[in-house]
């Protein structure tokens, strides 16, 4: 990073919920608080990187990542993209706004079309986005795939005939088809058998060698951010406790609630990062 100016950069996002009042609390016209699921976040992504973001379930995880490409809309706070305001972008710069930040989602099979071929769907987000070469839609397709490490023949598949790896590589494919300069990766590889988690770390390492892509890693195993994390950041109850170099954070973590994270799981063995010293 080397004092480079963040890509991405989020200052004090904050998204809440109502909650449903019992029958008692509505007879009883009791005020119900509503859950506040982001909580004053702030963190920055720089080019290149790697921001592993963990927590347990229910941390709010999930919900910050949706804020910062508005599937949510934040109730407060600002999101920056190369110092463009995101919340502000309306129209044709949203638009383009999410082409430059796409979004893996954990479960690729609800998020393709089941009726689409998997080289239909890459095409049409190439042609939507108008990239360069989407015009020769074939040879896009087999491009796509290849940096996934995919054959041109899964082109003329639907999902369902997909192992689930090669679906999710697929979800990556139609990702990186329109060009993103962010990939959040929510939950991309915990639903997977862990030799294929094993190939899918390797292929977010190999785009942010080959393509300088930012990523920011949503996951809730500690195992799986060691291996590709440049930094973590430590999510609990809607708040950032603790962010940091992965080495330092998993050798020496400083919040309580980071101690209790690392002491559920299976020490993470930093095969990423090296560890303080090192």
């Amino acid at each position: 990073m080397n004092g480079a100016a963040p890509l991405l950069r989020v200052q004090g996002l904050s998204r809440s919920f109502g909650l449903r009042r019992t029958v008692a609390e509505r007879i009883g016209r009791a005020q119900v608080q509503p859950a506040r699921a982001v909580d004053d976040v702030s963190f920055v992504l720089h080019r290149g990187e790697i921001l592993g973001l963990a927590g347990e379930s229910g941390s709010g995880k999930t919900t910050l990542a949706r804020c910062i490409i508005r599937l949510v809309e934040p109730d407060a706070g600002t999101i920056e993209l190369d110092e463009v305001d995101v919340r502000a972008a309306r129209g044709r710069q949203l638009r383009d706004l999410r082409r430059r930040m796409q979004m893996v989602f954990q479960d690729p099979y609800s998020s393709l079309n089941p009726r689409m071929t998997v080289g239909a769907a890459l095409h049409e987000a190439g042609r939507v986005h108008q990239r360069p070469g989407s015009e020769n839609g074939e040879q896009f397709v087999r491009e796509a795939l290849e940096r996934v490490h995919l054959r041109a023949a899964i082109a003329k598949r639907r999902p369902r005939e997909l192992s689930g790896g090669q679906r999710q590589r697929v979800a990556v494919a139609r990702a990186l088809a329109v060009g993103p300069e962010v990939l959040i990766a929510d939950e991309a590889v915990s639903a997977l058998d862990v030799s294929v988690q094993a190939q899918l770390l390797n292929l977010f390492l190999d785009l942010r060698d080959e393509l300088g892509v930012a990523i920011l890693f949503v996951a809730h195993q500690l195992a799986v951010l060691a291996e590709v994390a440049d930094r973590v950041a430590i999510m609990n109850r809607g708040r950032l406790v603790e962010v940091g170099e992965a080495g330092a954070v998993f050798a020496d973590p400083q919040d309580a609630y980071t101690q209790s994270l690392l002491a559920a799981h299976p020490r993470p063995r930093l095969s990423n990062v090296a560890a303080p010293g090192e």
